[in-house]
């Protein structure tokens, strides 16, 4: 898994991570738990913003979590050791060349990871292999072409529209959301239920105002500012001012949506 992650490794993205999974996590992971007894795959942990989730959800399995960046596997355990979780062991591991025997898992976990790979399918054969027959796959991933917000703002629309080009000159693919479905199946799964999990927040939810409007999904755009700017997709003034939009939407009349979508599936 060595294509490039756009939005690097330094300490604000961290926080950005962090402040994503505590924010969606009852949208996306009132459901992501594994039966006690079982071996669980994460693929991809990165900081380990989501494997605290999932092993507070599933608390007698047994979780391995790998991530290619061994500074980001430093940051998973410092959060893991933080919370008492012992239910979970880390590994520098690249889900292209896993170290681990065939049919291995009973369950394989992967967020947030495959939108950045240029080989998503490949991907999945690869963590196709290491799952047990009648074994399960969990796959969360959002799709930035779901946003639409109030007010309107062509700037804004731009600013987005930027990341998603970004992130597809380095191989990956912001939009992958709408096409994990056929992914899946042309990676050979079977059985394979989506779950589209939209994210709403208005006024009357401060805590999505904070955590989700603000410090995860305007930061993300945000934070790719020099790159876009230096790729020459954008002036400066033009992506300043669709970020200062962005935030507009958090104001009292402002509404702001996002889709992610949620799949298991069956090898």
């Amino acid at each position: 898994m060595k294509e490039a992650y756009i939005h690097g490794y330094d300490s604000r993205e961290n926080i950005r991570l962090q402040d994503q999974a505590s924010t969606l996590a009852d949208l996306l992971h009132s459901d992501s738990s594994f039966p006690a007894g079982s071996r669980v795959l994460e693929a991809g942990c990165g900081v380990g913003s989501q494997t605290s989730i999932l092993a507070r959800n599933s608390q007698g399995a047994e979780i391995i979590a790998i991530d290619v960046s061994e500074a980001s596997l430093g940051e998973a355990q410092k959060k893991l050791d933080s919370e008492g979780i012992d239910n979970v062991t880390l590994k520098q591991g690249d889900i292209f060349s896993l170290p681990f025997e065939t049919a291995y898992f009973d369950h394989v976990f992967v967020c947030f990871v495959l939108e950045h790979l240029a080989n998503p399918v490949e991907a999945l054969k690869c963590l196709k292999h290491v799952i047990k027959p009648g074994g399960t796959i969990t796959v969360i991933e959002g799709d930035h072409g779901s946003v639409y917000f109030h007010p309107e703002s062509h700037d804004a629309r731009r600013a987005i529209n930027c990341q998603i080009a970004i992130q597809a000159q380095a191989g990956g693919n912001a939009l992958i959301g709408r096409e994990l479905y056929p992914l899946l199946i042309k990676a050979g799964f079977r059985n394979c239920r989506v779950s589209p999990r939209m994210v709403y927040v208005d006024s009357s939810r401060p805590h999505f105002v904070e955590g989700f409007t603000k410090r995860t999904f305007t930061a993300m755009i945000e934070g790719v500012r020099e790159k876009v700017v230096a790729a020459g997709l954008i002036d400066r003034k033009s992506f300043d001012k669709g970020i200062r939009d962005l935030y507009r939407t958090t104001e009292p009349d402002g509404v702001f949506c996002y889709t992610f979508f949620k799949v298991t599936a069956i090898r």
